[in-house]
């Protein structure tokens, strides 16, 4: 089978590109031919045989001309000819989308169903949805300003998005997520797609709340590496996790992730000062940086990848996952149980149907601050709690990459 992987970014940048490489490797493991389509970027580890790309759009550092953006961001011209480029040469079987709005723009979707026409070879047209973008103008479901929950667009009423200056707090970028939002709800585009993957159950509610999108979506919630082994030792020989009479966890909580206010950084940082007997290990980047190397509890090891990660994670009594946006399907959340670590989460988004409160860990109101506070306080004082969530989260099943690929080859084949 031929499948084309489409996403914006064809370099490492985040969840969905670390998705699109995992599950391309997988089935091209498995024998299929996989391709790639996207920008064209310096850091681009993946592409097409046609090496035909569109060019590399960077909405922050004004490289693009303010006179084309408000076209280029809404509808990509430039996308869907050298998306046709790219399908003329591979002819595939499915085209995967992934991430497309604003860079390459719903255009994609007319390229191929353009080419189907043309060439009467039927492809199947896959999305997963990695946020809410088709139902959110700023795909976070919350007020940047304010730091606000909102549902106000839902329904087709993306006007709120300029009204609030949801896009990078600038009423002109607002309106022109609103008017591209609006346009592709009004020409009914989405519906062109045939199957819309919701990595969380959380994420299919919002989307079904639009009518065009309600009868295509699942539920396939994401995999994650190392799944099979279930957190598996990190040194060769040493028992599997979670066997009985092993404790390898040492006395701090750990923070992995960006270090943002959307990820509750802020609401974490206050916690931590209010538990100054608690020792806590950050790992991670981001604009709050600054002040989480102000707090005399917090160790910032940094960006921490691997074994030394996972190590991290390990050992730790309880992770924290305080976020303050609806998070769909958190990697963090999945890393964290897999190496026998409980969870400790905010009650946002897709996290709540990954821990199972009162067994793997425990959830709190997203954004409460003294909620937060008095579970990390609470957790801290019963070692035993914790020891009995971390042998619990070795019953946790997730999907390993193969699992998940062979899901996916079905969604293809259906």
């Amino acid at each position: 089978m031929k499948i084309l992987m489409v996403n914006k970014f064809l370099y490492p940048n985040g969840g969905s590109e670390t998705y699109i490489f995992k599950l391309g490797a997988q089935l091209q493991k498995e024998g299929h031919e996989v391709q790639y389509f996207g920008m064209e970027h310096q850091g681009r580890i993946v592409g097409n045989h046609a090496e035909c790309y569109t060019s590399d759009l960077d909405f922050h550092n004004g490289r693009l001309r303010k006179l084309l953006y408000p076209f280029r961001i809404i509808y990509s011209g430039e996308a869907k000819k050298k998306l046709t480029v790219v399908l003329k040469d591979f002819q595939p079987d499915v085209v995967h989308l992934n991430n497309i709005n604003f860079q390459l723009t719903p255009s994609v979707i007319y390229a191929v169903r353009n080419y189907e026409k043309k060439t009467g070879k039927r492809i199947k047209l896959v999305f997963t949805a990695h946020d809410y973008q088709w139902v959110c103008p700023n795909h976070m479901m919350r007020i940047p300003a304010t730091g606000e929950s909102c549902f106000a667009c839902r329904g087709g009423n993306f006007m709120q998005c300029t009204k609030n200056r949801c896009i990078h707090n600038s009423r002109v970028r607002s309106l022109l997520g609103s008017l591209e939002a609006g346009l592709y709800d009004r020409l009914k585009t989405y519906a062109m797609v045939d199957v819309i993957i919701c990595p969380s159950a959380f994420m299919k509610k919002q989307l079904d709340t639009n009518p065009v999108l309600a009868g295509k979506t699942i539920l396939l919630r994401n995999f994650i590496e190392g799944a099979a082994e279930n957190g598996a030792s990190l040194e060769k020989g040493q028992e599997k996790k979670g066997t009985e009479g092993q404790d390898n966890k040492k006395d701090y909580v750990i923070y992995f992730g960006r270090f943002s206010e959307e990820k509750g950084t802020k609401t974490l940082l206050a916690a931590c000062r209010a538990l100054p007997w608690i020792p806590f290990i950050f790992a991670g980047t981001g604009p709050l940086e600054e002040q989480v190397n102000q707090v005399e509890n917090i160790e910032n090891r940094g960006f921490v990848t691997g074994d030394a990660l996972r190590r991290l994670i390990a050992e730790a009594r309880f992770s924290v996952y305080p976020s303050e946006w609806y998070e769909n399907c958190p990697f963090s959340i999945m890393e964290s149980q897999l190496y026998g670590t409980p969870v400790l989460a905010s009650d946002l988004g897709g996290a709540p149907e990954l821990v199972q409160a009162g067994r793997t860990g425990e959830l709190f109101r997203g954004g409460d601050g003294e909620e937060l506070t008095a579970h990390i306080r609470d957790l801290w004082e019963q070692p035993e709690l914790c020891r009995q969530y971390s042998r619990n989260c070795k019953e946790i099943n997730f999907d390993t990459v193969e699992v998940y690929c062979g899901k996916i080859l079905e969604i293809y084949k259906a």
